[in-house]
Formats: structure tokens, C-alpha cells, sequence
């Protein structure tokens, strides 16, 4: 697993590493039942604070993405995360953001939809694998 952090970014680290693991997953780059890097390795390898990895697994593992055990350390869940109705309100209430900052910065709804199916289809195909 590469995960892409960038230190000049506006978004926290541990985000960061969040959403890398989540995008690895949605690719089909990482598999359920796999073991995650430990949070002290992932965090040597990186070159952050231990607290840091932490934080972006206990994220994942909230969200049910991650088991984490302290003898077989992280690993991606074998069960699919369900969808709940908490979670349909949660995604409107980030898409309204998005969708505002586009909207405002003059991203046509063509556009916007057309970014959204590519990004998308990305997650489909990487599954197909």
C-alpha cells in the first residue's frame, strides 16, 4: 500500500491517511481480510507521530472499515460496511459543501456530474480486478 501524504496540505494528516486507505479499498488495491501496515511502522515509514496513524485507524475502525487487534494489529474487514440512513445524511451534508465551492467557483452541473461519474467508474473498475 502507497499512501500519498502531502505535508503542505491544508488536510490533516490523518485524513489524509484515512481517505488513502479508503481510496486503496475502493480500488480494489486492498482487500478485505488484509493486514495493515502497524501504527508504528506506518508512522516510521511516514516519518509522523504514532498518535497520528492512530487517530486515521480508530476513524476507520468507527466506521467499520478496520478491525484492530492487538495481536494481529489492523486489518481490512471481511464484512461490508453497511449503509445507514445516518451515513445518506452525512454524505448530502459533504456534498452540499462540494457542490457550494463548485458551484462558486463556476464548475458547471455537466461538469460536476461528469467529475463525479469518472471518479466513480475509477472505484467500479478497480473492484472488477
Amino acid at each position: 500500500m502507497l499512501l500519498k501524504i502531502d505535508f503542505e496540505s491544508d488536510i490533516p494528516i490523518y485524513v489524509q491517511i484515512k481517505n488513502g486507505i479508503l481510496q486503496g479499498l475502493a480500488k480494489g488495491e486492498l482487500s478485505p481480510g488484509e493486514n495493515l501496515p502497524s501504527v508504528r511502522q506506518l508512522a516510521e515509514d511516514i516519518g509522523i507521530n504514532m498518535h497520528t496513524v492512530n487517530k486515521a485507524y480508530n476513524l476507520l475502525k468507527n466506521d467499520g472499515f478496520l478491525t484492530i487487534d492487538r495481536r494481529k494489529g489492523a486489518v481490512i474487514n471481511d464484512k461490508t460496511s453497511s449503509l445507514t440512513n445516518e451515513y445518506k445524511v452525512l454524505l448530502e451534508e459533504n456534498l452540499k459543501s462540494i457542490i457550494a465551492e463548485a458551484f462558486c467557483k463556476g464548475i458547471s452541473q455537466e461538469e460536476f456530474l461528469y467529475t463525479c461519474k469518472n471518479i466513480f467508474n475509477v472505484y467500479q473498475e478497480g473492484n472488477k480486478k
